[in-house]
């Protein structure tokens, strides 16, 4: 399949499903699409809640598509590359409902940080986590607030730090970034449905004055998160990052 953001609207729920053929991993495009559907649903009246997920039965989401990252040779596509990101993760938290994420597998990177960006995350225990972007000579600038705001700085630095590391489920759940595990897919998705529909049922205004209390003091993240888009984009030039992601590319 090709890759793809779409959505649908059921009993007011709001189903966004992105889907990219190489590990679900996230080129520019593809993080603008998924910004605008969160924006979009966000704004419609008939969506009470809003869930997050990716297509398929494996990666949750691979984070930075490769190959646009090699492609990179300036600091402005670098500044539009990582931007998508920040974007997605600030419509996520500006989007007025609450935002359920289904993690089936594996979340790299920029996934860790769409993980850690929804209100109640619900994951399969095989999704275990990376923070990569160290062992490829970046760092995660981007996604570290939204990481950080639900792990804590510990384990936010344990994750950056040891950026070879994969870290399992049951490790993100103690750490606050997943709420629950689910065994097989069937019971992710029943639990899924269940939160959704009891929040589809609740009071739309109470929920979107919580959602604005619990992301109290993020305010300043659209200007935050551009900046530290800078950051990755000036790195992602230099000799070290393009020689790191040239072998790391290779191995995989």
């Amino acid at each position: 399949m090709d890759a793809f953001v779409k959505s649908d609207i059921h009993n007011g729920i709001g189903t966004i499903t992105f889907f990219h053929p190489q590990s679900n991993s996230m080129p520019g495009t593809q993080l603008r699409n998924l910004a605008a559907e969160i924006e979009s649903l966000g704004k419609n009246n008939a969506v009470k809640v809003i869930v997050l997920k990716s297509e398929g039965d494996k990666a949750f989401c691979a984070g930075a598509s490769f190959d646009e990252l090699i492609a990179i040779k300036d600091i402005d596509t670098g500044l539009h590359f990582f931007s998508g990101f920040a974007m997605v993760i600030n419509a996520m938290r500006k989007a007025p409902k609450f935002i359920i994420a289904r993690v089936q597998g594996k979340a790299v990177g920029g996934g860790v940080g769409i993980a850690a960006s929804a209100d109640y995350t619900i994951a399969h225990e095989s999704a275990a986590i990376k923070l990569s972007e160290l062992a490829v000579g970046i760092g995660p600038f981007v996604v570290g607030p939204a990481v950080e705001r639900k792990v804590g700085t510990s384990a936010f630095c344990q994750l950056t730090i040891n950026a070879s590391e994969w870290q399992g489920a049951q490790w993100a759940r103690e750490k606050g970034l997943y709420t629950e595990l689910c065994t097989n897919a069937q019971e992710l998705d029943t639990k899924v449905k269940a939160l959704a529909d009891k929040l589809a049922a609740s009071n739309p205004e109470a929920m979107q004055m919580l959602k604005k209390v619990m992301w109290e003091g993020t305010e300043h993240w659209d200007a935050l998160l551009i900046e530290r888009a800078g950051m990755s984009g000036k790195l992602v030039l230099s000799d070290f990052t393009v020689n790191a992601i040239q072998a790391f590319k290779q191995k995989s």
